[in-house]
């Protein structure tokens, strides 16, 4: 039977609560962004996703450690899969309306894709990456409205309805 790998060797303590907290902090404040404007998903649901991606990120990077190499190979893969069964989260947040032309939520799925690779990059050490896109997609979320609705002024106006 193989010994079991003593893994608190890897990483010191307060880099895994480091990186653990500042997932969750990163999702929080996206998703507090999202609760403010009364959207789907907000600061619970981010910071979870944000915890969750860097936890399975922070297992395998620790995992990938033992032994004679480091496997990156090993990350990629959680990495890639994490992303994709987000998606599946996200898709959930995407409504279509009763008009064909409006569909709803691909904002709220985009910010739970966000959070996600704000936890992976949180769970690799790259925290200080989480926090500038972080304040880049909060610029996104808040900027964006003043932008669409200075753009909605030179859009031509829907079609209407022909009289039945």
């Amino acid at each position: 039977m193989a010994a079991t790998p003593d893994l608190t060797t890897l990483l010191p303590t307060g880099e895994i609560m480091a990186r653990l907290g500042a997932a969750t902090l990163v999702g929080a404040i996206i998703g507090l962004d999202r609760e403010m404007r009364r959207k789907a998903a907000g600061l619970r649901t981010q910071a979870l996703v944000a915890l969750g991606c860097s936890t399975a990120t922070l297992v395998i990077s620790e995992l990938a450690g033992i032994g004679d190499g480091y496997d990156v190979s090993a990350i990629s893969r959680v990495i890639q899969g994490v992303l994709t069964g987000i998606g599946f989260l996200g898709g959930g947040a995407i409504l279509r309306g009763s008009n064909d032309n409006q569909v709803q939520g691909l904002t709220t799925a985009a910010s739970i894709w966000i959070s996600a690779t704000l936890g992976l990059a949180c769970g690799v050490g790259l925290w200080r990456l989480a926090l500038v896109v972080m304040v880049l997609a909060l610029a996104v979320l808040h900027g964006g409205i003043w932008i669409e609705q200075w753009a909605r002024r030179f859009q031509d106006p829907p079609p209407s309805s022909p009289p039945r």
